[in-house]
């Protein structure tokens, strides 16, 4: 488990803008039993990869003209149950983190992994959530 100090600050970069913080797996079943599509960002403290994942996803939703209906995230190595249930619905993908994945009506319809986002800039990040919001939402 990460310390608080370290996660709470990165967190707060979602959660600020309307991220829904999930931290259980309840609150998990809760978001994806909701209609309509849900974007859950699982945030990690990797520097280079989370560090342009939470840019570009936050571009992403500013600047799309289609939006998911739901906006969320959960912590990797901090909300380790809720991240654990989360990865459940994320089969048969295997555990990536940061990554960013798309769901409509609780069915996963987009997955960035965490290979997709490192090396990349937070803008090219965002063009793919926004081609997969102008496709889904």
């Amino acid at each position: 488990m990460y310390p608080e100090e370290i996660v709470m600050p990165m967190k707060a970069e979602l959660t600020d803008y309307g991220f829904e913080d999930l931290t259980t797996p309840q609150s998990i079943d809760a978001a994806l039993q909701r209609p309509g599509t849900t974007l859950i960002v699982i945030n990690s403290v990797c520097g280079c990869s989370a560090g342009s994942a939470r840019p570009g996803v936050l571009m992403a939703v500013q600047n799309s003209e289609k939006k998911p209906d739901h906006l969320a995230t959960s912590f990797a190595g901090f909300d380790a149950a809720a991240v654990s249930r989360l990865r459940e619905f994320l089969l048969p993908y295997p555990p990536s983190s940061p990554s960013i994945a798309l769901f409509k009506d609780g069915k996963l319809v987009n997955f960035i992994e965490r290979h997709m986002i490192e090396g990349r800039s937070a803008q090219l990040i965002a063009g793919a959530l926004m081609q997969a919001f102008e496709e889904n939402c």
